[in-house]
């Protein structure tokens, strides 16, 4: 841009501390100007950086200010510019000077009326077809280039996906003419005629049909390695069909989602049919050429001229088979262990992209500081089997609709021995679930048709049963019950949505309704405490959902403020009054609110045993948390954050063992708690460490006055807590 960026300063040179960018129409986003300010002090490229004043900038700037308030319809904008000049300090070597922009855009002008100037009936034809909700350029709206360009663009695309390969958006044109004395543009649109080169003749646009489609190895001795169905499906172009360029999109969007793969190239091949025809016999020649209705040979001069694509999709395929080995340290509340993972992975297992890995799993931790336990050592091993297919796997799913979407359906079985000193566990799991998405609206599915759990306690210490389990009180019941044989079979179903400024998910998932079903039918014994058992072990049964909203509002380059609430819901039935501890809710931590440890806040203002975390106690049925964060670019990889949570969790029912932890209408908003704190985060792109400082502000579970608002009365000992995560909280 021409500006002075410096160190030191010329001798009468003036530094440039500040600018402002200010108008006297509100409807003008000033912040969005200031990217037009050729002179800014600041960050660039995470180094501050002084700029020169220079009364050329300072014209140029002023030129383009009018120029960005021309293209948003104010076409008499007038940008004026002041320098007001700081008083010399002790210790300056140059002056400091203040920039202001005065932004005087007047009122917008309005497009009246739009003409269409297109030679081409067949074009003209196929745009008239446009629906005014897909235009942005309409009779009373304000004028603006942005539009224009939007509008050329929306064209340019509509009509490359019906046919036209050679057609961009630099053959269409705009003319605006203003209206004297109004406020008003008449604008005319001109599509003009296709040409090859500068030196060809002006002719229609050639609409093209796709006539074949052939599968090509990556070179070499390679071979196509998928099936044809499955070349098929992840093939949006047809052939006999028009060219489109979204199906061109959209083919390597699928090929590129298929594992057996490692790239793929689509090139085309022009093919140029011409027929000399009496004038009368042209419906003869369309029907030799076997046209569709809608992209009809071209005729000139008695000739017809059909313009076709030969479609070569080349195809690179990687080595199928790989094994990986992931070690990684543990640490469990000071309890150090090692643990060991070993993958093997097959990407093309049936020749149709089907992913298959089998995975082996060790794990070992020195467990300190536990007495009266013989084995003072935690030993894991886990077995997990996956087949992915990348189709949707199901009866009666048209081919229509498995190309609409992307989807995925997986298979999965694992299983997992645990061995502590307290317990042995051991839980065997198989899942059948589906996820597809809509790309073009930002929207993703999840479904689990069966998720079933065995979870197995062949042995527990005496010790432990002792001092946790043989107890009859409310507490060592909700412990005792996540101590025993249990059985879950669910299904779910999720949905998220998210265009990078709102997001949203929801999910709902429930257990034990068919099983409850063939119980009742066909009577089913009971255990002691009357549930319904199979194969004598008592199945979970319960209703569980979530919605999770996000909201980031861009405020100015590197720097954000987001919204995010998040609530949930699950209410245990039927043969179940206890929800399994997998699916009972925490909060505190460092993805809530973040004044508390994890699992150190509620339910409702119970506030743990003597008032140490109780990590089966501090879980309930309901949570809620509402968050804001400020988030903003620092230097180098390093961002700042200030944020301020709020939220609880609540249990359904009335525990004698969690008083005050029942969620009630007229109780719950005053057992919210609060918290504020910092934090930095370094972003490497890939991924995102994140250190977070979060002190109590409101605390539901005070035992006095003092402890009810600590943002008056802070104890760094007992308010603060301090979090590292990985990625973003929300």
């Amino acid at each position: 841009m021409g500006c002075s960026t410096k160190e030191r300063f010329a001798e009468g040179e003036m530094e440039i501390r500040k600018v402002s960018v200010v108008t006297d129409n509100p409807a003008i986003d000033t912040q969005m100007m200031r990217n037009y300010v050729r002179q800014l002090p600041g960050m660039e490229n995470g180094k501050r950086v002084h700029h020169a004043y220079d009364t050329v900038q300072t014209r140029l700037t002023c030129e383009d200010l009018v120029t960005a308030l021309s293209n948003q319809g104010y076409l008499h904008a007038d940008v004026k510019s002041s320098v007001y000049v700081r008083p010399k300090t002790a210790g300056d070597r140059n002056p400091k000077c203040e920039v202001m922009y005065f932004l005087h855009p007047g009122e917008p002008y309005m497009v009246r009326d739009i003409k269409y100037d297109i030679r081409d009936a067949r074009i003209d034809t196929l745009l008239r077809g446009i629906p005014v909700s897909d235009r942005y350029i309409v009779a009373g709206k304000t004028f603006s280039v942005a539009d224009l360009n939007a509008e050329r663009s929306m064209i340019a695309g509509f009509l490359q996906d019906r046919g036209y390969y050679r057609f961009n958006k630099d053959f269409i044109r705009f003319e605006a003419d203003t209206v004297r004395g109004q406020k008003t543009v008449d604008l005319t649109l001109l599509l003009l005629p296709y040409r090859a080169n500068n030196n060809a003749k002006e002719e229609p646009h050639p609409c093209y049909t796709v006539r074949k489609i052939n599968y090509l190895p990556g070179g070499g001795d390679e071979k196509v390695v998928l099936r044809n169905s499955v070349l098929d499906v992840s093939t949006e172009l047809r052939e006999g069909m028009p060219y489109s360029a979204s199906a061109l999109q959209g083919t390597y969007q699928r090929f590129a989602r298929l594992q057996a793969l490692r790239y793929t190239n689509i090139r085309f091949r022009e093919i140029v049919d011409t027929l000399t025809v009496p004038a009368d016999s042209m419906a003869m020649a369309e029907a030799l050429y076997d046209v569709d209705d809608d992209v009809q040979p071209d005729s000139v001069a008695g000739k017809s001229v059909r313009y076709a694509l030969d479609c070569d999709i080349q195809l690179s395929s990687r080595k199928p088979n790989s094994i990986s080995v992931q070690p990684e340290g543990t640490n469990t509340a000071g309890d150090l262990g090692a643990a060991v993972s070993l993958t093997y992975s097959n990407r093309n297992l049936f020749h149709g992209s089907e992913t298959f890995s089998l995975q082996l799993r060790g794990a070992y931790e020195a467990i300190t500081k536990l007495e009266g336990y013989n084995d003072k050592n935690y030993i894991e091993y886990g077995l997990e089997s996956k087949v992915q297919f990348p189709r949707f796997i199901a009866p009666f799913i048209s081919n229509s609709f498995k190309r609409n979407i992307q989807s995925t359906s997986e298979l999965s079985v694992s299983y997992n021995l645990q061995n502590r000193p307290e317990f042995h566990r051991r839980v065997f799991s198989t899942a059948w679930r589906y996820k597809w998405s809509e790309p073009h609206h930002h929207t993703s599915y999840k479904l689990d048709m069966i998720d079933l759990n065995y979870i197995y306690m062949p042995w527990i210490s005496e010790t432990f049963r002792q001092d946790y389990l043989d107890s009859d009180d409310n507490r060592n019941a909700i412990l005792r019950y996540n101590y025993e044989d249990l059985f879950i079979m669910k299904i779910g179903f999720g949905l998220s949505y998210n265009n990078g400024t709102n997001a949203y998910k929801f999910s709902i998932e429930t257990a034990g309704n068919i099983l409850n079903g063939f119980a009742n039918a066909f009577d089913f014994k009971k255990n002691d405490d009357g549930q319904y058992t199979l194969f004598n072990i008592a199945y979970a049964q319960y209703v569980k959902g979530d919605f999770d909203a996000t909201h980031v509002m861009k405020l100015s380059p590197g720097s954000e403020l987001v919204f995010h609430g998040r609530l949930g819901i699950a209410y245990p039935y039927g043969n179940s009054r206890i929800l399994p501890f997998e699916k009972r809710y925490f909060s505190g931590g460092a993805n809530s609110v973040r004044g508390w440890a994890v699992r150190g806040l509620g339910p409702g203002k119970y506030g743990g045993t003597d008032g140490r975390i109780d990590f089966i106690n501090q879980t309930g049925d309901i949570k809620l948390d509402l968050n804001m964060e400020y988030r903003m670019f620092l230097f180098w990889k390093l961002y700042g954050a200030v944020f301020v949570d709020v939220g609880n969790i609540w249990t359904i029912r009335e525990y004698e063992n969690q008083p005050g932890g029942q969620f009630k209408f007229n109780e719950f908003y005053k057992q919210l708690a609060a918290a504020y704190g910092v934090g930095v985060r370094l972003n490497f792109g890939y991924f995102i460490l994140r250190f977070d400082c979060g002190m109590k502000a409101v605390n539901p579970a005070y035992t006095k006055q003092r402890e009810h608002y600590p943002i008056f009365h802070p104890d760094l000992s007992r308010d603060f807590a301090f979090h590292f995560g990985v990625g973003y909280p929300f």
